[in-house]
């Protein structure tokens, strides 16, 4: 009689210490060699040299589990792959050096995966979760004493505050004042922080390729004459992601969002002066952008920890720990939203910055999302899909927004001329917006008389003709149509009102 278990090969072997710290130490070379390459160059041949190392240290250490036959299509297809690096290295020809990695790697090392469906699965695992991995495995390595569990316990939580902190002294000047007054001439003279969170990047990324587990069902047999199955030991990935370690991540996560919060109800709310050299356009706009990737990394935490199933999931402790955290996160958000406003009453508004406003409410939104899907115990794919729908319904509204329209006039409204503050009208950039700008640019004409000489009058005409163009009955459109109206309608006033001859 046979039992039969359904099982992650990643699961069933353990990893040999010293195997891993050398694996560990090639991973170190290669994240100095990318240092080298990368760190404050322009990229071009550089990439495609740091793949090819990477290839060659991923057959250096996998070499045991490659089929050979296998392995020489996959030095095709990764040759195929370099070549437009090496022709031009744009984002196209990126997207297909990584993908011809990849690949290769499946096909040298994962034999056993053969269907289409399992070979995108497992190279969608590849690359969502490969990066992940380092953190899991690397203190695999150290015996797994009382003294290394609790490494192990608060590895990732002092981890992920490490990037939480650097992140926040990114976005927020006055925490960047605060962590260089630790120790200005050891810490900030020598250490860089962005180059640490390069390093820490590149080894998360270069550790799937040297130290390879592909995730794959197998059948695991056991006969009943043989015994029951002898358990493993437990790997340090249990205590990594356990319910103790989830828990001092949240204790430690929501004491430094708290501290971020508390700073930007007092600068940002409260309009308390900030420190000398520094202006609220400087703290507003450092901070939009990094404290939405620090919500983004808040919002995988969170997912990974509270996973359906998980042993984290139904601890009464855990649970108002994380809605806290996702609460603060939301506000972190909105005090991004709220920056970028800041910023935008001074400098104006363009395509770009109204893409920030949706991207930041979408953030927004899909933490809301993941404590419903907490709170109501769905599934992740009702998470995906909730997310899709609003995505779908915010870009079905966008598409009926006359953006061109709007900013021309949010941008003539705000001006210097007009309110009083911000910069002057940038003519320039409203006749970049195109024909529906046209009302926006003969107020700016107007309000600044001086500049009406040279070409600026052509140039308006010529978006007047494009829009005349624009209703012959192949290119009508119902916003163009009432552009006209308007322009046919003012057209009728100023003649109107000019003295007759």
């Amino acid at each position: 009689m046979t039992s039969l278990a359904s099982t992650s090969t990643t699961d069933i072997q353990p990893i040999r210490p010293s195997a891993l710290s050398a694996k560990l130490a090639m991973a170190l070379l290669l994240a100095g060699l990318a240092d080298w390459l990368f760190y404050g160059q322009r990229i071009g041949l550089s990439l495609a040299l740091f793949a090819i190392a990477t290839a060659c240290v991923s057959l250096l250490f996998n070499h045991a589990a490659l089929d050979w036959r296998r392995a020489m299509i996959s030095g095709a297809i990764v040759a195929a792959g370099l070549a437009p690096a090496v022709e031009e290295l744009n984002t196209l020809s990126f997207l297909i050096l990584v993908a011809s990695l990849t690949i290769a790697l499946l096909l040298a090392t994962n034999p056993d995966t053969t269907g289409v469906t399992d070979r995108a699965r497992a190279l969608c695992n590849f690359l969502l979760v490969g990066p992940f991995r380092l953190f899991l495995e690397a203190p695999q390595m150290f015996n797994m004493s009382a003294f290394t569990r609790g490494i192990a316990l608060w590895l990732m939580p002092a981890a992920l505050s490490t990037v939480f902190i650097a992140l926040f002294a990114a976005a927020n000047p006055v925490i960047e004042q605060w962590v260089s007054l630790l120790n200005p001439k050891v810490i900030f003279n020598h250490v860089n922080m962005w180059r640490v969170l390069f390093w820490t990047l590149m080894l998360a990324l270069v550790w799937p390729f040297i130290h390879v587990r592909w995730r794959r069902r197998a059948i695991v047999a056991a006969a009943v004459a043989e015994g029951p199955v002898s358990p493993q030991p437990p790997l340090v990935s249990a205590e990594f992601l356990g319910p103790s370690t989830i828990l001092r991540s949240l204790i430690l996560f929501n004491l430094l969002f708290a501290a971020q919060s508390i700073l930007d109800g007092i600068y940002l709310w409260g309009h308390v002066a900030l420190p000398d050299n520094m202006t609220y356009a400087t703290y507003a706009h450092r901070g939009a952008y990094p404290l939405i990737a620090t919500a983004l990394l808040a919002a995988a935490f969170v997912l990974v920890a509270m996973r359906p199933g998980g042993p984290a999931e139904k601890s009464k402790v855990v649970r108002p720990l994380v809605y806290l955290w996702v609460g603060q996160n939301v506000l972190l958000v909105v005090s991004s939203i709220r920056r970028l406003d800041l910023y935008v009453d001074i400098y104006m508004l363009t395509y770009w910055r109204i893409a920030a406003f949706v991207w930041m409410g979408l953030v927004a939104l899909g933490l809301i999302l993941i404590v419903a899907r907490i709170v109501l115990d769905r599934s992740n794919q009702w998470l995906i899909g909730a997310n899709l729908a609003a995505l779908a319904i915010v870009l079905y509204g966008c598409s009926l927004v006359n953006f061109d329209a709007f900013i021309a006039d949010y941008n003539v409204v705000h001006s210097r001329e007009v309110s009083g503050k911000g910069v002057q009208i940038d003519i320039d950039y409203l006749l970049t917006l195109g024909p529906q700008a046209v009302p926006a640019i003969d107020k700016a004409i107007a309000l600044r008389p001086t500049v009406k000489e040279g070409c600026l009058v052509s140039r308006r005409d010529r978006l007047v003709e494009q829009q005349r163009q624009d209703l012959a009955w192949r290119s009508w459109g119902f916003r163009n149509w009432r552009l006209q109206r308007r322009l046919d309608a003012e057209a009728k006033a100023q003649a109107g009102s000019q003295p007759a001859s």
